[in-house]
């Protein structure tokens, strides 16, 4: 592999950037107009402009990044996340022009990206997945007949869907009665698709994943788990490993279940598999995102590894370089990552805007994985992340101490952000104690609202 093109923007790109750099990698960066004095624009090797702001102009538009790529004698792609990262025709489309596309196989992709056909794989494999519908749903009577058989309460999500867009609880038929004709037009609207179909909804659920690596030589391991569960609209803000809520016979059994998961579609790259675990500490398959996630630098940080690097050592056809044994004794400490974002601390709701001041924390167990700097500007065509605030320590106490600390000596200046929001749940009892479900934040919603109606 002589020259990769990284096919997104912002931190990912930088990061990606930064192993291609150590491994003699030449870099092509592409960018829209709105980034175009971006930090990842200036550090690549080569940077080819893309279009206009919206994205289906620029960092939606494959046939441009295919052709960008073929120009500037790129011989793979890395997609990061989001935008085109899970996307099988982008996929086939390098694999077409002669482009290694670092990520699964694109029958793959499509297969775990279809939630219904993901189930029924699951099943077949002998994961254990969150009791609901095997079809999707012809009409709104034959979700209230299925509702009735699984049992109130039910989670209404589209087939096509992720990001938590499109999800919706009904604790009875009527909720459900009122809920499907919404949940199926904006399935229509998010994903192409309108199918939507029935889960079983899980009451105090803990969102727990595991990430894992295959190779092309039949070797899968996984690099133990991530706990997800503090999430603001259904979607993740920080996570921590190991969870603090898993026994280890737990720990066990979900990490080979996401090893039997990968090997069920035979997978090759770097994935993750989702569940979701009851207080019981039964677990159910949630999904598979075929992509490097947001949060993996927690897992680097326990295990001391560089899953980019991997992910190019697996594209290129080399086989793992350790065992499940080889794994488990690298793994030592605790990770937290906070999720800084350009958005209300309060409503969550996006706050773009320019960045008159920006100075990240740093010091003994502290990595900031950031794309902005001091005089640039937030825009509203993106995801309003500003970085991720990764702290590690050799216990957990000793995370979360560093990780108060780096949010008090974050400065970020000139937009609203989330840093407030993030200290408040560092600091709170239930994150402290490890005793934390994805209900998290709108337990301290409630207190707080409490505390304003009471002073």
């Amino acid at each position: 592999m002589r020259k990769v093109l990284i096919a997104n923007r912002g931190e990912i790109a930088r990061r990606i950037l930064r192993t291609c750099r150590a491994r003699g990698v030449a870099t092509v960066a592409v960018y829209s107009e709105a980034d175009a004095g971006w930090p990842f624009v200036r550090e690549a090797d080569e940077a080819v402009l893309l279009g206009p702001p919206p994205v289906a102009q620029s960092y939606l538009n494959l046939e441009k990044i295919v052709a960008i790529a073929k120009e500037t004698g790129a011989d793979a792609i890395h997609p990061g996340y989001g935008f085109l990262s899970e996307n099988p025709t982008f996929a086939r489309r390098c694999r077409e022009e002669g482009i290694a596309f670092i990520g699964p196989d694109p029958d793959v992709i499509a297969a775990m990206g279809d939630k219904v056909n993901a189930r029924r794989t699951m099943q077949r494999a002998g994961v254990p997945v969150v009791p609901g519908t095997d079809e999707p749903l012809a009409s709104v009577e034959a979700a209230l007949g299925a509702a009735a058989a699984i049992g109130y309460p039910v989670m209404l999500k589209a087939s096509a869907g992720g990001g938590g867009i499109g999800m919706q609880v009904c604790r009875t038929p009527e909720e459900l009665k009122a809920a499907y004709g919404t949940a199926t037009a904006r399935a229509k609207a998010y994903f192409g698709c309108g199918d939507v179909f029935l889960e079983k909804y899980i009451d105090d659920p803990r969102h727990i994943e595991v990430q894992i690596l295959a190779d092309a030589h039949g070797n899968v391991v996984h690099l133990f788990e991530r706990d997800c569960s503090v999430q603001r609209r259904h979607q993740k803000v920080i996570e921590e490993t190991p969870s603090p809520f898993l026994t280890e016979e737990a720990r066990q059994a979900i990490c080979a279940a996401a090893v039997a998961a990968a090997k069920a579609v035979g997978y090759v790259g770097a994935g993750t598999v989702e569940f979701l675990v009851d207080a019981d500490q039964n677990f159910y398959f949630l999904e598979m995102n075929t992509r490097l996630q947001v949060e993996h630098p927690i897992t680097e940080e326990t295990l001391g590894l560089d899953l980019v690097a991997l992910q190019l050592d697996i594209a290129e056809g080399k086989p793992l370089p350790f065992t499940q044994e080889d794994v488990a004794a690298r793994r030592k400490g605790h990770a937290i990552e906070c999720r800084v974002y350009a958005e209300d601390p309060v409503t969550f709701l996006p706050a773009p805007g320019r960045i008159v001041a920006y100075e990240p924390p740093s010091g003994e167990g502290v990595r900031v994985d950031d794309g902005v700097e001091a005089g640039l500007t937030v825009t509203p065509y993106y995801d309003p992340m500003i970085a991720k605030l990764v702290v590690s320590g050799s216990t957990r106490e000793e995370a979360l101490a560093r990780g108060r600390a780096a949010l008090a000596a974050y400065r970020i200046e000139g937009l609203k952000h989330n840093i407030p929001f993030l200290q408040r749940v560092l600091e709170s009892e239930p994150f402290v104690q490890g005793r934390y479900t994805t209900h998290l934040v709108q337990e301290l919603q409630a207190q707080e609202q409490k505390g304003a109606r009471q002073s």
